[in-house]
Parts: C-alpha cells; sequence; structure tokens
C-alpha cells in the first residue's frame, strides 16, 4: 500500500489557502478555526485542524488561539490557487470591457471600444 501523506497534505493546502483566500476577498471571514472551515470544506475536523497547524508550521497561515488567517504568503498562494481553480469562470463575459477600457470617458463618447474591436 502507498502512502497518500504528501498527496493528501497538497489536497488540503490547496482547499485550505483558496477557501480561505475566497472567504476573505468576499468579506465573510478573515479568521477561521477548524471546525468552521472543515463544515465549510465538508472534512473532518481533526485532518482540517492537523493541516492548519502544519501550513502556520510552515508560513502560509498565522495561528491565534483556535483561529487562523492566511500570512501575506498564504495569501499569494491562495490567490494562485483561486486564480486557477476559476479561470474559465472569472473571464469577461461576452460584451463586457477589459478592465480600466478608456470607452467609458467622455471624451471618446462615440469611438468605437477597444475591447470589442475584432469580435
Amino acid at each position: 500500500m502507498h502512502d497518500n501523506g504528501a498527496l493528501d497534505d497538497l489536497f488540503w493546502r490547496d482547499e485550505i489557502l483558496e477557501a480561505m483566500y475566497w472567504l476573505r476577498g468576499e468579506g465573510l471571514a478573515s479568521e477561521v478555526n477548524a471546525q468552521g472551515l472543515a463544515g465549510f470544506l465538508a472534512g473532518d475536523v481533526a485532518v482540517v485542524e492537523a493541516q492548519m497547524d502544519r501550513l502556520a508550521r510552515e508560513g502560509d497561515l498565522k495561528r491565534e488561539d483556535e483561529r487562523y488567517r492566511l500570512t501575506e504568503r498564504g495569501e499569494r498562494e491562495g490567490a494562485m490557487r483561486f486564480r486557477d481553480t476559476f479561470r474559465d469562470m472569472t473571464r469577461l463575459a461576452h460584451g463586457e470591457c477589459i478592465p480600466g477600457c478608456w470607452c467609458h470617458d467622455p471624451a471618446h463618447a462615440g469611438e468605437p471600444c477597444p475591447s470589442h474591436l475584432g469580435r
């Protein structure tokens, strides 16, 4: 039988950092406890807590009492995982302008939007 410990660690690293990044970004929680996050991730509380402790030791999370928050490093890692997971869902919708598009500037009224050229 093979030891899946390293694969489990990678799985939980991705899940925890991505979920905590999303919760923070949505303004739902900047800190979480293992029980709350385990419920959100549908995971075993003891497993999630052990993984969160491991991520705290590695520098991705900061533990304060029973709550954890992302460190600067953890936030970067969570953002990358979130972006990779939801890349196809966060593209511009049909007809949307690119961020910072100048077509909304009154000085360009009546000019074709550069976001839509070539479509």
